[in-house]
C-alpha cells in the first residue's frame, strides 16, 4: 500500500519530494496527487480547509494512486490528529514543537493503546490501513515541526523522541525566531541558515527524517543536496497566482 510504502522510504531517510495544498478544492488535489510527488500535503493548520477539505483531500489522493497524503494539523491535540487520520491521512506534520515532551504528545496521539491514545473509529483509514490498529500504527508517520526558538534549542532531544518518524522545518517562522522582523528577512540569512543546517544535523545524528518547506523545486534540490531527507515545494495557491500573473504580462507585452 502506499502509506506503507511511504512510510518506509520516509523513515529509511529516502529522499522523498511533496507538494503543498492550502485550497479546498479536490480536483486540483486530484491532478497534483497523479505527477508523481511522494506525498501531498494539505494544510490544515493555515490552509483554507476546514474538516471536510480535509477528508476530501485525502479521496482526490487516494484517486491520484501516486501519493500518500499527509495533513498538517492545527495543534498537538488528540482530537485533531486523529480526525485526520480517520480521514485517510497516512500521517501528520503537527506544528510548533517546542520540547520533547511535546514531540511525545504528537506520537501518543498517532498510536493507538496501548501505545497511544488514538480513538478508535477508522471511517475512511480502515479502508486503506487498517482496520488492525498495529497495522495502522505501522503504516502511520508522525512529523514535528521546529519553527520556534525553544523547538530549535531542544532540537536534539525532540529528534530522540521515541516514535517520532521525522522533524519539519518551517522556514518562515523559523526565520522570526532567529530574529527576522519578517519572513525571509535577509538581515538574518546567515543565522537562518545556521539554525537550518542545526535542524538537518540533529535529525541525521537521530536517525530520523528531516524535511523542509521550499519554495520552489530549485530550493528543494538545494536542500535535498545538503542532506535533508524530504522536502515539500510551494503551494497549490501560491503557483496559481504566479502562472496566472505570467500569462497576464506575456499577454501584455
Amino acid at each position: 500500500m502506499i502509506a506503507a510504502e511511504f512510510a518506509a522510504k520516509l523513515r529509511g531517510r529516502e529522499r522523498t519530494v511533496g507538494y503543498w495544498a492550502v485550497l479546498d478544492a479536490p480536483v486540483a488535489t486530484e491532478r497534483i496527487a497523479r505527477l508523481g510527488y511522494d506525498y501531498v500535503a494539505i494544510d490544515g493548520q493555515h490552509g483554507l480547509v476546514g474538516y471536510s477539505g480535509i477528508r476530501d483531500g485525502m479521496m482526490a489522493i487516494d484517486a491520484g494512486g501516486r501519493s500518500a497524503g499527509l495533513v498538517r494539523v492545527e495543534a498537538t491535540d488528540l482530537t485533531a490528529i486523529g480526525r485526520s487520520l480517520d480521514a485517510g491521512a497516512a500521517g501528520v506534520i503537527v506544528p510548533l514543537i517546542d520540547t520533547a515532551e511535546d514531540a511525545a504528545a504528537a506520537v501518543h496521539a498517532t498510536r493507538y493503546p496501548p501505545r497511544g491514545g488514538r480513538s478508535y473509529g477508522p471511517m475512511r483509514s480502515g479502508l486503506r490501513i487498517g482496520p488492525k490498529p498495529a497495522d495502522a500504527d505501522a503504516a502511520t508517520v508522525v512529523l514535528a515541526m521546529i519553527e520556534t526558538p525553544k523547538g530549535l534549542a531542544n532540537v536534539e532531544e525532540i529528534c530522540a523522541t521515541p516514535g517520532l518518524d521525522g522533524v519539519y522545518v518551517g522556514p518562515s517562522d523559523l526565520c522570526l525566531a532567529v530574529g527576522g522582523a519578517f519572513p525571509g528577512d535577509p538581515a538574518v540569512s546567515e543565522v537562518f541558515e545556521d539554525a537550518v543546517a542545526t535542524v538537518r544535523k540533529a535529525a541525521e545524528k537521530a536517525g530520523v527524517a528531516a524535511g523542509i518547506h521550499t519554495a520552489n523545486g530549485e530550493l528543494a534540490a538545494r536542500r535535498l543536496a545538503e542532506g535533508y531527507t524530504f522536502a515539500s515545494v510551494a503551494s497549490d495557491l501560491v503557483h496559481l497566482e504566479q502562472v496566472a500573473a505570467e500569462h497576464l504580462k506575456v499577454a501584455g507585452e
